[in-house]
């Protein structure tokens, strides 16, 4: 299968990136052909970010994805805006694009809410998604349940496309995430994000005294509602300990906690040291290859054989549109 996801460089990569995706994409780079995206155009949509944050978070960005696993030898690892014909294919994609379909995006009407200034931009994300897709003829794209309907457009923009200038574009299924969803240490009632502050998030190459203080500060019960066995704070935990820790230690504490001899102390005292033991060959890897001082190198060649594809397809487009 021909892969392509895309991630922007808004931060540090989190818990939540990490195993909610990119452990996905790790595995996904056997017998697959991947194309691994930093989406910087997208970034845009972000009135926070300013250009200096932007530039140092995209290589950031790129060494902490090396660091997890992605190998630039066995999938495409690029920065979207090295590959102009993603703006381009944005354009004409848009012309075969239903304005009612914009308006019935779910995440656009969250995120109007949220702003006081709604940009352009974030009213034509998901036709620039849909190019970055359709750009390299991707047959599969990992996502999330939230992602599903900006795929689902990405569908019909390629069936509108094919049936007016002939078929050319596959229209990409979803691989749904099989990672786990991380909620917030500090609201458990909330996913695990960089957009509600510090307090919401445990980054992968955070300093280790600032995870042990949110860990030993982490919200366990809040109240159960009727039928729970666990409030959502101590099944938050109990989550990220069986994605770190031995299975016979999580059988302990639940066993413990089903008795009601649970000492959260010492839960999140176990969460915390599994959870370091697990994180350091992935900080060492990012270590290593920042001393090394290669990623702009590594980058150029991602963006250099992502070119490649992306001119193809694109001189392919511009024939049967009339364009040349």
């Amino acid at each position: 299968m021909r892969i392509f996801s895309g991630i922007q460089p808004t931060g540090v990569l989190h818990l939540g990136n990490y195993f909610g995706a990119i452990k996905q994409w790790v595995e996904l780079q056997e017998g697959n052909e991947c194309i691994y995206c930093i989406v910087d155009y997208h970034a845009l949509t972000n009135e926070s970010m300013v250009p200096e944050e932007m530039r140092r978070a995209k290589e950031s960005l790129a060494l902490d994805l090396l660091a997890c696993g992605i190998d630039p030898e066995k999938s495409i690892l690029f920065v979207q805006s090295d590959v102009p014909q993603h703006t381009e294919l944005c354009w004409i994609l848009g012309c075969v694009t239903s304005y009612g379909d914009l308006t019935r995006m779910t995440q656009f009407k969250q995120k109007a809410k949220e702003q006081e200034f709604v940009n352009a931009g974030l009213f034509y994300y998901p036709v620039l998604q849909a190019a970055d897709i359709l750009l390299y003829l991707a047959d599969h794209v990992p996502v999330g349940e939230d992602q599903l309907q900006h795929l689902e457009l990405s569908r019909r923009i390629a069936r509108r496309f094919n049936y007016r200038f002939g078929e050319l574009f596959p229209e990409p299924q979803p691989i749904l995430s099989k990672g786990a969803r991380i909620m917030s240490l500090a609201d458990p009632s909330r996913k695990m994000s960089k957009s509600y502050g510090p307090d919401h998030y445990i980054g992968l190459m955070e300093d280790e005294k600032s995870i042990y203080k949110k860990i030993r500060s982490a919200v366990t019960d809040m109240g159960l509602q009727p039928g729970q066995e666990m409030s959502p704070g101590v099944a938050n935990l109990f989550l990220l300990l069986e994605l770190v820790a031995p299975a016979e230690v999580v059988e302990d504490f639940r066993e413990k906690h089903k008795a009601g001899k649970l000492l959260y102390k010492d839960l999140k005292e176990t969460l915390y040291r599994y959870l370091m033991e697990y994180l350091a060959p992935i900080r060492e890897r990012r270590r290593e290859l920042e001393e090394k001082g290669e990623i702009r190198e590594i980058l150029a060649a991602g963006a250099e054989r992502a070119r490649r594809i992306a001119w193809e397809v694109i001189r392919e487009v511009r024939e049967r549109v009339g364009l040349s």
